[in-house]
Protein backbone atom coordinates (compact mmCIF):
# COMPACT_ATOMS: atom_id res chain seq x y z
CA UNK A 1 0.00 0.00 0.00
CA UNK A 2 1.25 3.37 -1.19
CA UNK A 3 2.20 5.86 1.70
CA UNK A 4 -0.60 8.01 0.56
CA UNK A 5 -3.27 5.26 0.40
CA UNK A 6 -5.99 7.56 0.69
CA UNK A 7 -7.59 5.86 3.27
CA UNK A 8 -4.86 5.84 5.65
CA UNK A 9 -4.15 9.57 5.45
CA UNK A 10 -7.68 9.66 6.35
CA UNK A 11 -7.13 7.13 9.51
CA UNK A 12 -4.30 9.28 10.58
CA UNK A 13 -6.35 12.89 9.92
CA UNK A 14 -8.08 11.40 12.25
CA UNK A 15 -5.85 10.43 14.38
CA UNK A 16 -3.77 13.49 14.31
CA UNK A 17 -7.36 15.46 15.77
CA UNK A 18 -7.72 12.66 18.50
CA UNK A 19 -3.99 13.34 19.59
CA UNK A 20 -4.64 17.66 19.72
CA UNK A 21 -7.62 17.63 21.52
CA UNK A 22 -6.80 14.97 23.90
CA UNK A 23 -3.17 15.12 24.34
CA UNK A 24 -1.32 12.53 26.34
CA UNK A 25 -2.41 10.87 29.43
CA UNK A 26 -5.48 9.10 28.76
CA UNK A 27 -5.86 5.48 29.16
CA UNK A 28 -6.02 3.37 25.54
CA UNK A 29 -9.83 2.83 25.44
CA UNK A 30 -10.30 6.67 25.53
CA UNK A 31 -8.62 7.23 22.66
CA UNK A 32 -9.59 4.10 20.96
CA UNK A 33 -13.33 5.14 21.23
CA UNK A 34 -12.44 9.09 20.68
CA UNK A 35 -10.83 7.73 17.14
CA UNK A 36 -13.89 5.33 16.18
CA UNK A 37 -16.42 8.46 16.98
CA UNK A 38 -13.69 10.82 14.70
CA UNK A 39 -13.60 8.16 11.98
CA UNK A 40 -17.26 7.57 11.80
CA UNK A 41 -17.91 11.28 11.60
CA UNK A 42 -15.35 11.06 8.36
CA UNK A 43 -17.93 8.77 7.15
CA UNK A 44 -15.94 5.57 7.59
CA UNK A 45 -17.13 1.77 8.55
CA UNK A 46 -15.09 0.96 11.76
CA UNK A 47 -15.44 -2.02 14.28
CA UNK A 48 -14.26 -1.93 17.44
CA UNK A 49 -12.76 -5.03 19.39
CA UNK A 50 -12.69 -6.91 16.16
CA UNK A 51 -12.25 -10.80 16.66
CA UNK A 52 -9.59 -12.46 15.11
CA UNK A 53 -8.90 -16.35 15.21
CA UNK A 54 -5.19 -17.80 14.82
CA UNK A 55 -5.54 -20.95 13.02
CA UNK A 56 -2.82 -24.07 13.00
CA UNK A 57 -3.44 -27.29 11.35
CA UNK A 58 -7.06 -26.76 10.82
CA UNK A 59 -8.09 -25.68 14.40
CA UNK A 60 -8.23 -22.28 16.43
CA UNK A 61 -5.66 -22.52 18.50
CA UNK A 62 -6.64 -18.56 19.85
CA UNK A 63 -8.45 -15.80 19.53
CA UNK A 64 -7.68 -11.90 19.73
CA UNK A 65 -9.18 -8.94 19.54
CA UNK A 66 -7.97 -5.61 17.36
CA UNK A 67 -8.58 -2.42 18.69
CA UNK A 68 -10.65 -1.25 15.13
CA UNK A 69 -10.61 -2.17 11.80
CA UNK A 70 -11.74 0.43 9.26
CA UNK A 71 -13.62 0.02 5.66
CA UNK A 72 -12.85 -3.95 6.55
CA UNK A 73 -9.00 -3.38 5.43
CA UNK A 74 -7.34 -1.58 7.92
CA UNK A 75 -6.40 -3.00 11.69
CA UNK A 76 -5.60 -0.47 13.64
CA UNK A 77 -3.93 -1.12 17.84
CA UNK A 78 -3.71 1.45 19.52
CA UNK A 79 -1.22 2.38 22.54
CA UNK A 80 -0.89 4.74 25.00
CA UNK A 81 2.96 3.97 26.59
CA UNK A 82 6.30 5.94 26.08
CA UNK A 83 7.12 4.59 23.13
CA UNK A 84 6.21 1.74 20.52
CA UNK A 85 8.52 -1.50 21.02
CA UNK A 86 9.89 -4.73 19.44
CA UNK A 87 6.56 -6.54 21.21
CA UNK A 88 4.11 -3.83 19.82
CA UNK A 89 5.33 -4.31 16.41
CA UNK A 90 5.27 -8.33 17.03
CA UNK A 91 2.13 -7.99 17.88
CA UNK A 92 0.71 -6.14 14.80
CA UNK A 93 2.79 -8.31 12.42
CA UNK A 94 0.64 -11.29 14.16
CA UNK A 95 -2.87 -9.70 13.54
CA UNK A 96 -1.91 -9.32 9.89
CA UNK A 97 -0.73 -13.44 9.67
CA UNK A 98 -3.86 -13.71 11.31
CA UNK A 99 -6.08 -11.94 8.65
CA UNK A 100 -6.16 -11.46 5.67
CA UNK A 101 -5.41 -7.95 6.12
CA UNK A 102 -2.43 -6.05 3.97
CA UNK A 103 -2.29 -2.96 6.31
CA UNK A 104 -1.96 -2.70 10.40
CA UNK A 105 -1.29 1.11 11.69
CA UNK A 106 0.28 1.06 15.33
CA UNK A 107 -0.74 4.37 16.72
CA UNK A 108 0.53 5.40 19.87
CA UNK A 109 -1.11 8.18 21.72
CA UNK A 110 1.27 8.10 24.52
CA UNK A 111 3.75 11.16 23.68
CA UNK A 112 3.26 14.69 22.68
CA UNK A 113 2.68 13.90 19.35
CA UNK A 114 1.32 10.49 18.19
CA UNK A 115 3.43 8.10 17.24
CA UNK A 116 2.51 6.07 13.80
CA UNK A 117 4.12 3.10 12.73
CA UNK A 118 2.65 1.59 9.37
CA UNK A 119 2.89 -2.10 8.85
CA UNK A 120 2.12 -4.10 5.56
CA UNK A 121 1.96 -7.85 4.31
CA UNK A 122 3.28 -8.53 1.30
CA UNK A 123 2.91 -11.79 -0.98
CA UNK A 124 5.60 -13.52 1.29
CA UNK A 125 7.36 -10.61 3.48
CA UNK A 126 6.36 -8.19 6.10
CA UNK A 127 7.30 -4.30 5.98
CA UNK A 128 7.42 -1.58 8.78
CA UNK A 129 7.66 2.05 8.16
CA UNK A 130 7.29 5.46 10.13
CA UNK A 131 4.98 7.97 9.85
CA UNK A 132 4.61 11.58 11.12
CA UNK A 133 2.80 14.17 11.28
Amino acid sequence: MPENDPLTEKILACAYRVANELGAGFLEKVYENALAHELRKAGLHVEQQHLMEVHYDGIIVGTYAVDLLVERRILIELKACKALDDAHIAQGLNYLKATSQATCLLLNFGKAKVEVRRLMRGPQTFATERHGP
